[in-house]
C-alpha cells in the first residue's frame, strides 16, 4: 500500500481592485493606476468559503468594508469584515469575489467559492491545484 503525505497547496495569484478596473473601462484612470497585488503563495483551503486577505493587503488595494459577517473558525465563532469585490486571477483564469478580512499574520486564502468559479480542484495526492477533470481540465461554469 502506498503512503500519501497530505500537505498544503499554494499557488501564485493576482488580486486587483475591481472598482479601479471599472474606472479604466470608463477611461477615468489609466491601467497603470489599478491597485493590485501579486501573491506568490496564496493558500488554497477548501474548508474556507471566500477569498481572505490580511488587513495590510486590503489597505494596499484600497478596499472598503461593506458589512460584518460571523464565521466559524478554529478559535470559535468570530466576526469578520467583508470588503469590496476584487478580480482574482490564478493561472490565467479570473473570477470576481468579495474579500473577507483575516489578521495580518494569516496568509492569503483562496476558499471554495472562488475555486468553483475558477473551476479548479485540489489534487491531494499531487498536492497541487488542477483544472476540474469533470470538465476536461478546461474552465467551465454550470448554468443549471
Amino acid at each position: 500500500m502506498e503512503i500519501v503525505t497530505m500537505g498544503k497547496v499554494s499557488v501564485p495569484a493576482r488580486i486587483e481592485n475591481l472598482a479601479d478596473l471599472y474606472d479604466v473601462q470608463k477611461e477615468r484612470v489609466s491601467p497603470d493606476q489599478v491597485r493590485a497585488i501579486d501573491v506568490p503563495d496564496a493558500l488554497v483551503d477548501t474548508g474556507a468559503t471566500l477569498l481572505s486577505l490580511p488587513r495590510r493587503f486590503i489597505d494596499q488595494l484600497g478596499l472598503n468594508r461593506q458589512r460584518t459577517h460571523r464565521a466559524r473558525t478554529a478559535a470559535g465563532i468570530l466576526s469578520f469584515g467583508i470588503y469590496d469585490a476584487v478580480r482574482l486571477t490564478v493561472r490565467e483564469r479570473t473570477c470576481l469575489t468579495e474579500v473577507a478580512e483575516v489578521p495580518d499574520d494569516c496568509p492569503v486564502i483562496i476558499g471554495q467559492t472562488p475555486l468553483e468559479v475558477l473551476d479548479f480542484v485540489v489534487d491531494p495526492k499531487g498536492q497541487k491545484l488542477i483544472g476540474n477533470p469533470d470538465h476536461g481540465g478546461e474552465q467551465m461554469i454550470d448554468l443549471f
